[in-house]
Formats: structure tokens, sequence, C-alpha cells
């Protein structure tokens, strides 16, 4: 995956329309750079359906990404995001052994507890956001992200597509991240 200059100017445009939600220009960039990010996976895994999740997961996270920091090279970016999200997909498998878990050990107690709480609350307004999705879209995001099931495994249950499964997963996300904002800034007050 590499950038020339020429389309330097034409990434950092769609991308700055993306912070604002444009879905238009998250399409356009889908569809120049997936087959790019698909084979940056495929590379690693040589497993063309986890391959595929992988890239489907990467333009979810660039999605989700919204306004945060500027992407100034976003081949490399995805690039990144590819590899990284291979290192997870083979954590899960358990081919990739992460990092000791003596590091929870070293927590202070009492801070854990507060974090405990904010969680178990955060959890609590995710699942009822997630519940109040359309019923389709609620369907495939748990299917997904809680029975982690393939969009090709989803798209064979429900008879439908993969293009539509990835399409509902994207409106999924996209309500569920400018609710979970709003969440995030009413309990800072």
């Amino acid at each position: 995956m590499y950038q020339d200059s020429f389309h330097s100017a034409e990434d950092t445009t769609l991308l700055l329309q993306l912070s604002e939600g444009s879905k238009h220009a998250f399409d356009i960039l889908y569809d120049k750079y997936w087959q790019q990010v698909y084979n940056a996976a495929y590379k690693r895994i040589n497993k063309s359906e986890q391959a595929q999740d992988i890239a489907q997961d990467v333009f979810v996270q660039l999605w989700i990404r919204g306004n945060k920091s500027p992407i100034e090279n976003l081949p490399a970016y995805l690039f990144v995001a590819a590899r990284n999200s291979v290192f997870k997909h083979l954590e899960k498998e358990g081919k990739y052994s992460a990092l000791p878990e003596t590091a929870d050990q070293l927590e202070d107690p009492l801070d854990r507890a507060d974090a405990d709480l904010l969680h178990e609350e955060f959890l609590k307004a995710f699942n009822e956001l997630i519940n109040a999705l359309p019923a389709q879209q609620g369907m495939i995001f748990k299917m997904r992200f809680e029975e982690d099931l393939t969009s090709q495994q989803i798209a064979d249950l429900l008879q439908i597509s993969p293009k539509t499964v990835r399409n509902q997963l994207g409106k999924a996300l996209s309500t569920l991240r400018s609710s979970l904002f709003l969440y995030c800034l009413l309990n800072m007050i």
C-alpha cells in the first residue's frame, strides 16, 4: 500500500468529508482501498474469509474514528490497522501470545473499583443502545460482535447478501458511535 502525491490531496479531502459523517466519502475510500487492506491481511493469514472480515473491521474502525487526529498517510494507516487486526485475530485464535496479565495486579484496588462501576454503567448503556437498533441491524450487530460470526456466515444464515450485512453493520456502528458520543458527553456534565 503506497501513496503518491496525486492521491494525497484527494484522500485528505475525502477524510475531511468522512470526519463530517459523509457516507459517500467513506464509500469512495472503501472502494479505493478495500482490496489493498484485504491483500495486506491475506498475506499474513492466508485465509480469504478471515482476511475479508479483517478488512471489513479496519473500515468499520475508520468510520468509527470520526474526527480524531488527522490521518496524514491513509494507505500507511490502513496497512498498520490491517496488520494490527491480524495480530488481534491471531491472538484470539491463540497463535500469538499477548503480554502477561500481571499488569492488572499493579492497579490500585480503589481505582479498579471505580473503573469497574463505570465500565458496568457503560456496558448497560451500550446494550440498551444495541437493543434500540432496528431489528435487522441489531441482529446482525450481535451476530458479528457477540457471536463472532463472519459477514459471509451472517449472510448465509439470514439469506441476504454479504454486502447487505456490511451495509447494516455500517449503519448500526454509525448510530452507536453518535449515541455513545452523546452518552459520554452527557455523563461528563
